[in-house]
């Protein structure tokens, strides 16, 4: 692949040496000249001095054979500009804005543009090791909306289907970890002594499905 990466801070430049580390082409884009000094001696990519929407700049990047563009400077202004330009005039499939603003990071994942809220995300982070809340938090996007939990499950719950849980909590069971192995259950799954559960979540669900996972199923299987 060909990545055009705008912003050569601290995660621009890791980004980038990454991505050539696994094979990758890369070309850098920042306002600042000296800010290429991050990538190391050892970068064999393009950089490009200018602003990270010009059409002129993105050009000498290599944008019209990009197959990825990520916006990761320090403006949410020049981030959206620059990533809705890379999508909309040059047709990079694969684009990603880091977004400062959790508001305007919703705004745009809606419009199609897939954005990491960097505050948003790393104050939740946080407050999970500051504040465990009983319950295991296994992944969460970078928007912080959707995150997999491993739930409780009474044990009551074993001998029913694997989507009577589904029906009956209103989440999605991302996947069952039984005798020490991930496994994908599918409808007819019937959950065994000593399975985890492991479900798609997002912070409202989370009280009344753990409730629901937690306790005693009501009526049959």
């Amino acid at each position: 692949m060909h990545v055009v990466i705008m912003g050569c801070g601290r995660v621009g430049s890791t980004l980038a040496q990454s991505l050539e580390q696994r094979g990758h082409t890369v070309a850098v884009v920042d306002v600042e000249a000296d800010a290429f000094r991050r990538l190391g001696s050892d970068f064999h990519g393009t950089t490009v001095t200018g602003v990270g929407f010009d059409r002129e700049v993105l050009l000498q990047a290599g944008i019209e054979r990009a197959d990825a563009f990520a916006a990761v400077s320090s403006g949410d202004n020049s981030n959206i500009i620059s990533a809705r330009v890379a999508r909309e005039t040059f047709g990079v499939e694969r684009v990603v804005a880091r977004i400062y603003d959790p508001k305007r990071a919703e705004v745009y994942e809606r419009l199609g543009i897939p954005t990491v809220a960097t505050v948003r995300w790393t104050a939740d982070r946080m407050l999970r090791h500051l504040v465990p809340e009983g319950n295991v938090e296994i992944w969460r996007d970078p928007t912080s909306t959707v995150s997999i939990v491993e739930v409780p499950m009474h044990p009551d719950w074993i001998g029913h289907t694997v989507s009577t849980l589904e029906r009956r909590s209103g989440a999605r069971v991302a996947y069952l970890m039984r005798f020490g192995l991930a496994m994908l259950p599918t409808e007819s799954t019937v959950i065994q002594d000593g399975d985890l559960a492991f479900m798609l979540l997002t912070d409202e669900m989370l009280a009344p499905v753990t409730k629901v996972t937690g306790s005693a199923p009501e009526g049959g299987h």
